[in-house]
């Protein structure tokens, strides 16, 4: 029986998951988990500065706020970048500046200066999560899609669980400028951009979009023959090349609903994880723990993470991904009202194992989220779906910290935990509105 040809990315979806994709993944996670490295830093720069700097306390805000803020436009630019440019190109200059502007902020001698250039750090950071998980979704066989991502999605928490020992290890140990060691730490991803640029592959779809067939054969080839697959004699013609989409085409063609779904999804995440984990050490110093204390909780807390995205992982799979979604975010309910009843009137105990499980359904959620959100779209709109959806998430995280600063002085712990399980709930109700993409081929 003769089989009709298979596209090129057929031929991808057809492979086990091979040596090749394990160092695709690997490249793309360790950036990954130096973005979260960063992220993960400065709220333990904060805490740092909230005793060193008392003077400026009322600005602090200010300095996450202003790196989500760049956030927020990196992610949206970056996106349309990646569909233009590649993914592959964008996700090595992304690591470059937030990198540099990372080691250029432990220089900085005064809040004013560290906010702008928390500002470029932003610009970097933004873009470059939603382009590795166009990357990574563009190659991982279509049968464990979900997986593979959510997996990509853990490194964040290895980054997370760094900054946590970077913040329990350095900052103390290194008295005044404790915080601009760990701040000189985050360089790191400058150094690994040039890994990136030479190392990975560009996305097979994207070449071809682009009309550059002889690549996408050899990356292709490089892949079978990494399974140990037959390469096939003739591949089969792809549909016309698309244009890079626009924003407008994220709500054509029935698009809407899950444009609108998602965006909400990203908005509302964003502002419950940031809002409670950026200020979580300061939380924790202000309910009268030492700053050694906050951070070793925080560490502690922070390692929950790990078997969240594995059972996310399983889930996604299992369950698909509309269900795993839901689910985790339903969780993140539950946890964040038992988190803001316990940090006033709870043990140490009660504490971590509820900012344990606050960990274990968040980042669950989002990497459900991130598995999600590459699939709605199609080639030509895939950076730019996953880079708004992200931006606009983006949005939510430049005014978590400013509410949860403000809501803590105010209210304290309770009321603002209780603020956060019910935009969790939100969130819940969105992912419901998604559509089931489990085992589907990415759409072309």
């Amino acid at each position: 029986m003769t089989h009709a040809p298979l596209t090129r990315p057929e031929r991808l979806d057809r492979l086990p998951f091979t040596r090749r994709h394990g160092r695709l993944l690997g490249g793309s996670g360790i950036g990954w988990a130096l973005d979260a490295l960063d992220v993960g830093l400065i709220s333990f720069v904060i805490a740092a500065l909230r005793v060193q700097w008392p003077e400026s306390v009322d600005q602090l805000g200010l300095v996450a706020s202003a790196g989500f803020a760049g956030m927020a436009i990196g992610a949206a630019v970056g996106g349309l970048l990646a569909d233009r440019l590649g993914r592959k190109n964008v996700f090595a200059i992304t690591l470059l500046v937030f990198g540099l502007a990372t080691g250029a902020s432990a220089l900085a001698m005064s809040v004013l200066a560290l906010i702008l250039l928390r500002f470029v750090v932003g610009l970097g950071l933004g873009a470059e999560l939603p382009v590795a998980s166009t990357l990574m979704s563009e190659f991982a066989p279509k049968r464990i899609r979900g997986r593979v991502l959510v997996i990509l999605e853990a490194f964040w928490a290895i980054g997370w669980i760094g900054a946590a020992l970077v913040g329990y290890l350095v900052i103390p140990a290194g008295g005044e400028h404790g915080w601009r060691w760990a701040l000189a730490i985050g360089a790191l991803p400058a150094i690994w951009a040039a890994v990136v640029r030479f190392g990975l592959p560009e996305s097979v779809r994207f070449l071809e979009s682009r009309g550059r067939s002889d690549e996408a054969e050899r990356i292709v080839r490089d892949f079978e023959r990494s399974a140990g697959v037959e390469i096939p004699a003739e591949t089969a013609p792809i549909p016309p090349a698309a244009k890079a989409g626009t924003v407008a085409e994220l709500f054509r063609e029935r698009r809407t609903r899950r444009t609108v779904a998602i965006w909400t999804v990203w908005f509302t995440v964003n502002f419950s994880y940031y809002g409670a984990f950026i200020w979580l050490p300061s939380i924790l110093v202000a309910e009268g723990y030492s700053l050694v204390q906050s951070f070793e909780y925080t560490l502690l807390i922070t390692l929950a993470q790990l078997p969240g995205y594995a059972v996310a992982a399983w889930l996604i799979e299992a369950w698909g991904r509309r269900a795993t979604l839901a689910t985790f975010l339903a969780g993140s309910v539950l946890a964040a009202v038992l988190f803001g009843y316990g940090a006033v009137s709870g043990s140490e105990t009660q504490i971590i194992l509820s900012g344990m499980l606050m960990s274990f359904f968040n980042l669950g959620a989002w990497g459900a989220l991130y598995a999600v959100t590459p699939e709605l779209y199609p080639t030509s709109l895939r950076g730019t779906g996953s880079g708004w959806a992200a931006g606009v998430g983006r949005i939510a995280s430049i005014i978590a910290p400013l509410v949860a600063g403000a809501l803590m002085v105010s209210a304290g712990p309770t009321p603002l935990f209780l603020l956060f399980g019910g935009v969790f709930a939100v969130a819940a109700l969105a992912a419901l509105a998604l559509p089931e993409l489990k085992g589907r081929a990415l759409a072309e």
